[in-house]
């Protein structure tokens, strides 16, 4: 036996998929439905500029920039609960990426837009405009105290 040695299942399944994404035009398709969806997204960055800073990518592996870790966080979050996966970075959530299979219909990249734009309606309805407007370097602590001055209020 060898490490090295050719898995006749393993190549055979390569081989598959190989063929598969040229045949049904995966690439393309990825490009064109990343296009749409970035589009889409810029559109919605355009008319929230309280919370986008950007949106960025290439193909179906995009980038949303937000203001500060605390907006970015509250998305994610509202997304998750309305059952959109999405990305975090490491050790920022002032971005989060979005990065759907290839394969991912039109039908379901709108799904995920309106989910996006329920949380985004969601975020400035229980929120005061003061949160969406805190500096870069917010901590926790003032968004826990913005929280808080508007549940107050």
């Amino acid at each position: 036996t060898s490490k090295t040695g050719g898995n006749p299942l393993a190549c055979a399944a390569a081989i598959a998929a190989i063929n598969v994404t040229l045949e049904e035009n995966i690439v393309e398709q990825a490009a064109e439905k990343g296009d749409y969806f970035m589009r889409q997204l810029q559109d919605i960055a355009a008319r929230h500029t309280d919370i986008y800073t950007a949106v960025t990518g290439k193909g179906l592996l995009i980038g949303q920039h937000f203001v500060n870790d605390d907006i970015g966080y509250e998305i994610a979050s509202g997304l998750f609960k309305r059952g959109v996966l999405i990305s975090g970075t490491l050790n920022n959530s002032r971005v989060i990426r979005v990065e759907p299979p290839l394969i991912i219909s039109y039908t379901e990249i709108d799904t995920v837009l309106n989910r996006l734009e329920d949380t985004i309606a969601s975020l400035h309805s229980s929120v005061s405009a003061s949160l969406l407007s805190l500096p870069e370097r917010a901590t926790s602590s003032s968004f826990a105290s913005a929280i808080i001055d508007t549940v107050v209020a």
